[in-house]
C-alpha cells in the first residue's frame, strides 16, 4: 500500500477496524448553490444516507415524500416505499446527464444520482482508496492558504467499476493523517471543478469521520473560488454494523 494512504488510514482507525463493518448509516443535510441552479432546493434536507461500505449500493430516506426513499447502484435507481415496493425507476442513470449544460435543470433521479454516487466516495474514504482497482500516487504537496504545515497529497485513480464524479481525484491530509480537502472534476456537469473541505471530525465506533464538507469550485491555480458555495454537507450521527 502507498505510505501516504497507509498513515492515512491508520489516522482514521486502521483498515482492521473498518474491514469488521459492512454498513454504514449517516444522518446529513445537504444545501448549496447547486441545488439552486439545477431547481431542487430542499430535497436533501434532513435525510437518512445508508450504505454499503464494499459495494456501490446507497438509500437515501425520506426521498421526493416521508413515505418514500430512493435506491441507487451505478446501473439502476430506484424510487421505493418504505417496505421496498417500486414506484419509479430509471436504467442507466448517468446517461440522463447525456446534453446538457450546467444550467440544464435536474428532475429527481438526476438529484439522486448525484447525491448518491458522491455520498459513497465521500463515506468511504479514505479507506476506499484501497480496494483492487484503485492507483495510488503522492504528488507534490499543497500549501493551502492560511495553514502553517503543507498538506500531503494523494492522487487516486479510480477504477471503471465505480461510478464517481471522475476517475482521478486528488485529496489532501494534513500532519495528523486526516482528510483536510478532496479535489476532483465533475464528469456529469461538463467538468465543473470541486474542491471539497473536510473538517469536523468525529470518531464513530472506532472510526473518525468528518461531519461537515463544504464545496466550492477552483481556478486554474487550484485555489478555491470563495463564491458561490457550491454544497454544503452536515452529517450528525453515523452509525456502522
Amino acid at each position: 500500500m502507498n505510505s501516504l494512504l497507509a498513515f492515512a488510514i491508520e489516522a482514521h482507525g486502521g483498515l482492521a477496524r473498518w474491514n469488521s463493518f459492512s454498513t454504514l448509516k449517516a444522518e446529513v443535510s445537504i444545501d448549496g448553490a447547486i441545488w439552486y441552479l439545477k431547481q431542487q432546493t430542499g430535497l436533501l434536507t434532513n435525510k437518512i444516507i445508508e450504505i454499503e461500505t464494499r459495494s456501490e449500493h446507497v438509500s437515501i430516506t425520506p426521498f421526493t415524500a416521508p413515505d418514500r426513499r430512493s435506491t441507487f447502484v451505478p446501473s439502476r435507481l430506484q424510487l421505493e416505499s418504505l417496505d421496498g415496493a417500486l414506484i419509479e425507476s430509471r436504467d442507466d442513470p448517468a446517461s440522463a446527464f447525456a446534453g446538457q449544460t450546467l444550467e440544464t435543470p435536474w428532475d429527481k433521479f438526476h438529484v439522486a444520482y448525484f447525491a448518491s454516487e458522491a455520498l459513497w466516495t465521500y463515506l468511504t474514504s479514505p479507506f476506499l482508496y484501497s480496494y483492487p482497482g484503485f492507483e495510488c500516487e503522492e504528488i507534490e504537496p499543497w500549501q493551502e492558504p492560511g495553514e502553517s504545515e503543507p498538506w500531503r497529497r494523494l492522487k487516486v485513480t479510480f477504477p471503471s467499476s465505480i461510478s464517481s464524479h471522475t476517475r482521478t481525484q486528488i485529496t489532501h491530509f494534513g500532519p495528523d493523517g486526516l482528510m483536510r480537502r478532496h479535489d476532483y472534476t465533475v464528469d456529469i456537469l461538463g467538468g465543473a471543478t470541486g474542491a471539497n473541505y473536510v473538517s469536523g471530525y468525529r470518531e464513530f465506533q472506532g472510526i473518525m469521520m468528518p461531519t461537515t464538507r463544504r464545496i466550492y469550485a477552483y481556478d486554474e491555480a487550484m485555489q478555491k473560488v470563495p463564491e458561490p458555495l457550491l454544497v454544503s454537507l452536515d452529517f450528525g450521527r453515523i452509525t456502522f454494523s
